[in-house]
């Protein structure tokens, strides 16, 4: 994420709990996800969220779909295809 998405995200986190008055954990309830996971981009530390995240947080800011970019899926690297047990027979 680069350093202007990461603080994007982290000031409408913040802007989002002041205008609702709710806390971290309300956040994270709202969302799905872990307080630590909400403290983390909060505290704009640059990493790109898991698409799962992205939508949680793109939801509840009330932005569009995609508009977060996220880390690349792990799925989509050949290396875990190579070594399933389907591969082993």
């Amino acid at each position: 994420m680069s350093g202007e998405e990461s603080t994007r995200l982290a000031r409408a986190l913040i802007e989002f709990r002041e205008a609702e008055g709710i806390s971290e954990r309300e956040l994270a309830r709202r969302t799905w996800l872990s307080e630590a996971t909400i403290r983390t981009f909060e505290c704009d530390r640059g990493d790109l969220p898991t698409a799962t995240v992205a939508r949680s947080l793109e939801e509840v800011l009330g932005w569009a779909p995609g508009s977060i970019k996220t880390a690349p899926s792990e799925a989509m690297g050949g290396e875990a295809s190579a070594e399933s047990p389907m591969d082993l027979e």
